[in-house]
């Protein structure tokens, strides 16, 4: 009996673990590689729909998107969706090195290449040879850099810092950026040539705010991971919690939402986390200056510009327009006529 009693334990628990692992897949039904990307929202699927047609090819891929929204995980499907998945996947924060530092971490140096360097040091390109490697931040880097970057991926060869013969490396490149590299371009802060090098392909994510039908899905997945690390219980939602947390503008996109979940879920020690809970852990954006200068200008003025720079703002996308002013698109297409303002959506 209890033999028969422990194998149905098992089956459940089994089963159990089964539809958890089918909440988070990791590999779509075709093979694909999902590398715990999670939600099922169409602007997350039509991003998911390029990395499949585009992963297998050799082209170098520019992720953009705010910070926050996971670009790191959408560069890592798109080596484990190619044939340098077996390869080594090197991440690069460009943004974290200063740029003196720069040749000795992505080339690498020979002992003695300068005071400093007591052993020989392999570089970034070197560890990243026949796989791929992901340079984060992209936009942060000088125009001294840029030069050196450019010329590696265009003759996809390097010297290491105290060894004048040139090493040939084989590798994918796949950037991320929240900067708007094309307005650096005009502005000459960012080099043109590179620009086009790195951006054969552009993948761009959407921010949560424009995937809200996918917060409770990462909200499930965030609590589980946070209560199997911690080996606590797991934790439910209300419907007021869920709505609540579906309702939040998270300017710091799927990063804030974790650490919100988190924080709540440690701080509060409940099982059931109710609405109040997440309220009492959520910590209000930083104001934003308003842009124009609202001396002397009316109520329904205001409301106007508002309006009108939202619309500039996300290129007219009436969607992304009501959920950023708070309103729906019926009452946004009332104030445009309103206003009478002609757009050509």
């Amino acid at each position: 009996n209890n033999v028969a009693l422990m194998q149905r334990i098992e089956t459940a628990l089994e089963l159990n673990s089964q539809e958890k692992k089918a909440e988070v897949p990791v590999e779509d039904n075709d093979g694909f590689n999902r590398s715990h990307i999670i939600g099922k929202s169409k602007a997350l699927m039509d991003v998911l729909a390029t990395i499949k047609r585009i992963a297998r090819t050799n082209a170098s891929v520019l992720i953009t998107g705010e910070s926050g929204t996971g670009k790191e995980l959408i560069a890592e499907a798109v080596h484990l969706n190619s044939p340098r998945s077996k390869k080594p996947f090197v991440k690069v924060n460009l943004g974290g090195i200063s740029h003196t530092l720069f040749e000795s971490e992505m080339f690498g140096h020979k002992k003695g290449a300068f005071t400093d360097a007591t052993a020989d040091r392999v570089g970034r390109f070197e560890l990243a040879d026949k796989g791929t490697i992901f340079l984060d931040e992209i936009g942060d880097l000088d125009l001294s850099c840029q030069v050196k970057l450019l010329r590696v991926l265009q003759e996809q060869t390097f010297e290491v810092l105290g060894d004048s013969r040139p090493r040939k490396v084989d590798i994918r490149v796949v950037s991320a950026t929240n900067a708007d590299l094309r307005q650096m371009v005009q502005e000459h802060t960012f080099r043109e040539d590179l620009f086009y090098r790195i951006n054969l392909i552009t993948v761009h994510l959407p921010a949560l705010r424009e995937r809200r039908e996918d917060i409770p899905l990462l909200v499930r997945h965030f609590a589980d991971k946070q209560c199997e690390s911690n080996g606590l219980p797991k934790v439910e939602f209300t419907s007021e919690a869920m709505d609540y947390l579906s309702r939040l503008p998270y300017p710091g996109n799927i990063r804030e939402l974790k650490n919100l979940v988190e924080r709540t879920l440690l701080v509060s020690g409940k099982e059931i986390l109710t609405a109040d809970d997440f309220k009492s852990q959520y910590q209000h954006p930083i104001e934003q200056k308003v842009t124009t200068n609202l001396q002397g200008m009316t109520l329904e003025e205001i409301e106007k510009q508002t309006i009108l720079q939202t619309l500039e703002k996300y290129n007219n996308n009436m969607s992304q327009v009501a959920v950023a002013l708070g309103i729906s698109r019926a009452a946004l297409y009332r104030r445009l006529e309103k206003y009478n303002i002609q757009v050509n959506d």
